[in-house]
């Protein structure tokens, strides 16, 4: 099955966030390895699309917002263990 949006064909995770967002995600994240100029580039290339879509924050926090209504089971949390006694954190101090 194929899967296209605004005629455009999404074939990974990656593409359909890049055409939700209407750009790649690693303009707002980085990429491993970037040089400081590849970062300032990046940067100033995001300032220049929020000055450009002041509303692209609001729209992107609505986008999340729906996913998690949407899917709560991506965001299932399981509790880690704890101890059942207190350590204490000094040493040679008896317990």
């Amino acid at each position: 099955m194929r899967a296209y949006i605004g005629g455009n064909q999404a074939v990974s995770v990656t593409d359909f966030i890049e055409l939700a967002l209407g750009t790649p995600p690693e303009l707002w994240l980085g990429v491993d390895g970037e040089s400081e100029m590849e970062r300032a580039a990046r940067l100033d290339a995001a300032r220049d699309i929020l000055t450009e879509y002041p509303e692209l924050p609001d729209d992107l926090v609505r986008i999340a917002a729906g996913v998690v209504d949407a899917h709560p089971e991506l965001f299932d949390v399981v509790p880690l263990a704890r101890f059942a006694g207190r350590r204490n954190s000094r040493k040679g101090a008896a317990a």
